[in-house]
C-alpha cells in the first residue's frame, strides 16, 4: 500500500468521528403544525366549527358515499364522465403539473445524498496515428452533512408540495366529473325549452288558423288576426333562440368531452328524478376528504418547511469531500479526504429578507386555507338548505302550471263560443307558457344542486352501485 494511500486511511479514521456527530446532530427537523393547529390559526378567533351540517335541516349525517354519478341512474351520463376523464385537457394539464411536482421533489431529495463526479486530463502530444495521451484520470465524492436540516426541509416542503398538487389533480377530476354532469343536464333542459318553443309555434299556427277562419266568416275583427299572426312571429322568434341556446350548450358539453364542437350530442328527452336525499358525513370529516382542503393544508405545511429553511440557511455549512487522482498511472495515484466549514458572514440582508419571504409566504397559505375551509363549508351548507326548498318550489310550479293549463282551456272554450276577446286567451297562453319554462328550469336546478352537494363534500364519483337506479318524472 503507497504512503498516501495510508495517509488517506488515517485521514479517514479521523473524520469518522466527525461524520458521526455531524450526522446525529442532524436528526431532529422541525416537523409542521397538526391539521387542529393549522384550523385553530387560519380561522378567526370567534369562528366555531359546527358539529353537524344542515342547522335546524334534517340531514343524514352518515359516511359520505362514493360513486355518486351512479345514483342518478343514467348509463349515458356515467360513460360521458369516463370520456371526460380520459379527454379532457384541464386535467392533462394537472397531470402534467403532478409530474412536474414528482420531479422536484427527486431533485429535492438529491441534495441530500453525495455527489460522485469524474475528470480526465490529457498531455496535450498528439502522435499521428493516435489518440491523444491520457495523463490523468479523477473520481471525486462530495457530501453536504446537513446539521441543520436546511437540505431536509427543503426536501420536505416539496413533498408537501407534491401531495398538494396530487389533491389538486383528484379536486380537478372530481370538477370535471361534475361539470361534465351539469352539462348534460343542461343540455336536456335545452332540448326541453326547444321542444317547448317548437309546441308553442304549433299552438300559435293553429291559434292563427283559427282565428284567420273566423275573419273569413265575420266573426272576429282584423285586430285579432293581427294579434294571433305577432304571437306567432314571437314564438318564432323564441325557437330561434332557444335552437342557439341548445346548440351551444351541445358545443360545449363536446368541448369538455375533447370532441370536436359540431352539436351533434343530443340531451335527453326529459329529466331524470332527482336521486333521494344523501348522507352528508361532519364538518370535522369534510377537512381530510376534500381534495381541495388538503391541497390547501399540505401548502401550508410546505411553507412551514421553507421558512425554516431559510432559517437553516443562515448557518454555518459542513461538507466531506474524497477523491482519486492519477487512476491512469497507479503508481502515481493521488488520494484526497477533507472536511470543510463554511458560512455566512455578510450578504447585505439577502437571507434574511429570504427568511422574512418565506415567513409572509406561510402567512398567505394559511390565509389561503382559511378562506378554503369557510368557503367548503358554505358551499355545503347552500347545498344543504337548497335541497328542500327546490323541491317544494318544484311542487309549487307544478300546481301553477297545471292550473294555468285548465284556465287556459276554458279560455279557447270561451273563445270559440265569443264569450271573451282573443287577447284573453293569448294572455293565458302567455301565463302557461311561462310556468311550463318556470318548471323545466326548476327540475333542472335541483339536478344542479344535487350535484353542487355531491361535490362540495367531495365524495368520489367512482365506485358506481350498479343496484341504485332512479325511474324518471313523468314528462311535461
Amino acid at each position: 500500500m503507497s504512503k498516501q494511500m495510508r495517509t488517506a486511511q488515517r485521514s479517514m479514521i479521523c473524520l469518522l468521528p466527525l461524520l458521526a456527530a455531524l450526522v446525529l446532530a442532524g436528526c431532529a427537523v422541525k416537523k409542521p403544525p397538526e391539521t387542529p393547529e393549522i384550523v385553530a390559526e387560519a380561522l378567526p378567533e370567534t369562528t366555531e366549527i359546527s358539529g353537524e351540517f344542515g342547522g335546524e335541516e334534517k340531514v343524514d349525517s352518515g359516511e359520505v358515499d362514493d360513486g355518486w354519478i351512479g345514483t342518478f341512474g343514467d348509463p349515458q351520463l356515467v360513460a360521458l364522465v369516463d370520456e371526460a376523464i380520459r379527454n379532457n385537457r384541464d386535467l392533462e394539464l394537472a397531470a402534467a403539473q403532478v409530474d412536474a411536482a414528482a420531479a422536484q421533489l427527486r431533485t429535492a431529495g438529491a441534495a441530500l445524498k453525495p455527489t460522485v463526479s469524474y475528470g480526465l486530463q490529457t498531455s496535450g502530444q498528439q502522435i499521428p496515428g493516435k489518440p491523444e495521451d491520457v495523463s490523468g484520470v479523477g473520481v471525486g465524492v462530495s457530501w453536504e452533512a446537513d446539521i441543520w436540516g436546511r437540505v431536509r426541509t427543503q426536501q420536505a416542503a416539496a413533498e408537501e408540495a407534491l401531495i398538494a398538487t396530487q389533491a389538486d389533480y383528484e379536486f380537478a377530476r372530481q370538477a370535471i366529473a361534475s361539470a361534465t354532469a351539469k352539462s348534460w343536464f343542461a343540455a336536456t333542459q335545452a332540448r326541453m325549452i326547444l321542444g317547448l318553443s317548437d309546441d308553442l309555434v304549433r299552438i300559435h299556427e293553429e291559434t292563427l288558423e283559427l282565428v284567420a277562419t273566423k275573419h273569413d266568416v265575420g266573426q272576429v275583427s282584423r285586430q285579432d288576426v293581427s294579434l294571433a299572426e305577432a304571437d306567432l312571429r314571437t314564438a318564432e322568434e323564441s325557437r330561434l333562440q332557444a335552437e342557439i341556446a341548445y346548440k351551444e350548450v351541445q358545443r360545449a358539453l363536446e368541448t369538455l368531452l375533447g370532441r370536436y364542437p359540431s352539436a351533434e350530442l343530443d340531451g335527453r328527452d326529459d329529466f331524470l328524478a332527482v336521486p333521494p336525499p344523501i348522507p352528508v358525513g361532519l364538518p370535522s370529516d369534510l377537512l381530510a376528504r376534500r381534495p381541495d382542503l388538503i391541497a390547501s393544508e399540505r401548502r401550508v405545511a410546505a411553507a412551514f418547511n421553507l421558512v425554516e429553511s431559510a432559517k437553516a440557511a443562515k448557518l454555518p455549512r459542513f461538507s466531506i469531500s474524497a477523491g482519486v487522482g492519477g487512476l491512469a498511472d497507479a503508481g502515481n495515484a493521488v488520494y484526497q479526504l477533507g472536511a470543510g466549514l463554511f458560512g455566512p458572514l455578510y450578504s447585505g440582508g439577502a437571507l434574511q429578507a429570504q427568511v422574512e419571504s418565506a415567513t409572509a409566504n406561510q402567512r398567505a397559505a394559511m390565509a389561503a386555507y382559511g378562506n378554503a375551509v369557510l368557503n367548503a363549508f358554505q358551499e355545503v351548507e347552500n347545498a344543504i338548505a337548497s335541497e328542500p326548498r327546490l323541491e317544494r318550489r318544484e311542487e309549487l310550479l307544478g300546481q301553477v302550471y297545471e292550473k294555468n293549463a285548465e284556465a287556459l282551456e276554458f279560455a279557447r272554450i270561451r273563445y270559440d263560443v265569443g264569450r271573451v276577446d282573443l287577447l284573453s286567451v293569448l294572455q293565458m297562453q302567455a301565463r302557461t307558457d311561462a310556468a311550463r319554462l318556470s318548471l323545466i328550469s326548476i327540475r333542472a336546478e335541483r339536478l344542479f344542486n344535487r350535484v353542487n352537494l355531491h361535490q362540495s363534500l367531495g365524495g368520489s364519483f367512482e365506485n358506481v352501485d350498479p343496484n341504485l337506479s332512479t325511474s324518471a318524472e313523468d314528462p311535461l
